[in-house]
């Protein structure tokens, strides 16, 4: 089974203020583990995080090797103060602020550094962003930093200037990536940038009746559109679905997503290995420079008395 590119472990696919609550003022360690059992029950043992605000993913990290599970953390996501960013990480307000937000994650024990570059699309309306993103020289110097000191790049971005300026700068890998073009295309495939996609979120909203179903149909539709373009440029892609996000439940989520890029391309050993090959890109760059250690098999809990 593939790996889990990204996901929101304090996140439970159903109601987002619930889910906070739940962490808020102590970590659920009991949601945690219901959710690395989904994960095992479908043989998923690669799972890379986006970060909290809460440390449920620096709790996830300690016992996620129980499991069986190779769980990959920045620890928090980090913005600029006054953007999008605050549910999932904290914030800077200059270049000082974010190299010791850096730093931070580092001390954690993160395994990489998540930026976010812009906001989310406005479901309600194609082609909409929740507001402007970060300007293409502060994206430049943001992916800088963080690989001088030694960390891969997880960057949260949408709009194709803002993705085609992260692809350019380095961004390791780049998650969402709606309202993209050509340029933006050409742009991953020139630097190795590896995408994940996670149009689940989006494709599990459909017909559910909480956002207008015609812009929900365009924004899928585009969505597809090119991330059929970047198949065809040969672009690294991965699986991650988002779980956590509405909708999108923790194990499942990445077989939806799984399904969908089998709806496009056929269930075939291309895909497979297609899709191997950007999870493997991540594997291999997305980790701190520590050893990371599985228990011993007798440690493992088993998946069934653990849900």
């Amino acid at each position: 089974m593939f790996g889990e590119c990204h996901a929101h472990i304090f996140l439970n696919g159903r109601n987002y203020k619930e889910a906070v609550a739940l962490h808020k003022n102590h970590v659920s360690e009991e949601a945690i583990r219901q959710a690395f059992a989904e994960y095992r029950k479908r043989g998923i043992t690669f799972v890379r995080d986006g970060g909290d605000a809460l440390h449920v993913s620096e709790y996830a990290s300690k016992i996620a090797p129980q499991y069986g599970i190779d769980y990959r953390s920045p620890m928090f996501a980090i913005h600029r103060k006054g953007h999008y960013g605050r549910i999932v990480g904290c914030a800077w307000e200059d270049l000082e602020e974010y190299r010791d937000l850096v730093k931070k994650v580092k001390g954690l024990g993160g395994d990489f550094i998540k930026i976010m570059i812009s906001g989310i699309m406005v479901y309600e309306q194609f082609g909409q962003m929740s507001e402007e993103p970060l300007a293409p020289e502060e994206i430049r110097e943001l992916i800088h930093i963080a690989h001088e000191e030694g960390m891969a790049v997880m960057a949260h971005v949408n709009g194709a200037d803002a993705v085609r300026a992260a692809a350019l700068a380095g961004a390791d890998s780049i998650e969402h990536g709606n309202y993209i073009d050509r340029d933006c295309i050409d742009a991953m495939k020139e630097k190795g940038t590896v995408w994940v996609p996670t149009l689940v979120t989006t494709g599990n909203l459909l017909g559910c009746g909480r956002y207008p179903q015609e812009e929900l149909e365009k924004i899928f539709d585009s969505a597809r559109a090119n991330v059929s373009c970047a198949w065809e440029k040969g672009v690294l892609l991965a699986a991650g679905s988002d779980a956590g996000a509405y909708r999108v439940l923790h194990g499942q989520g990445l077989l939806d997503e799984y399904q969908i890029f089998c709806d496009l391309f056929g269930e075939t050993e291309e895909l497979k290995n297609r899709l191997k090959e950007g999870e493997s890109v991540i594997r291999r760059k997305f980790q701190a420079e520590k050893v990371w250690k599985l228990t011993s098999k007798s440690t493992i809990i088993d998946a069934a008395s653990a849900s």
